[in-house]
């Protein structure tokens, strides 16, 4: 099972990657100014990576591929790293839609 952790950048904004049963992470948030809302974007991560047409699919410029989670009002709520093929991109969002539903959730800012 894949865990959801919670960490602080140096300019203070909370994010979260959601990381696979081996360790990878497979989806990293934006910034968020509170932990409420990094909380929020998590549950909003989970909710949405169950229906597949929240998945947009991408190539890069440098013709790598990566995907965006997209919210039901088309706000991204998680971006994957690169890949170099689409069946890559591909297992990566299946990864998503796997870990996501009921992975825990690790707070590294908690004292």
């Amino acid at each position: 099972m894949g865990k959801f952790v919670i960490s602080q950048r140096a300019n203070g904004e909370f994010q979260f990657n959601l990381k696979a049963s081996n360790g990878q992470v497979i989806l990293t948030s934006q910034g968020y100014a509170s932990k409420a809302s990094c909380t929020a974007g998590i549950e909003s991560v989970r909710t949405n990576s169950q229906d597949d047409n929240r998945f947009e699919r991408n190539t890069a410029a440098n013709g790598k591929f990566y995907f965006n989670l997209k919210a039901s009002n088309g706000q991204v709520v998680g971006a994957s790293q690169m890949y170099e093929t689409e069946a890559s991109r591909d297992n990566g969002i299946a990864s998503v839609k796997t870990n996501a539903a009921d992975s825990t959730v690790e707070d590294e800012t908690a004292a």
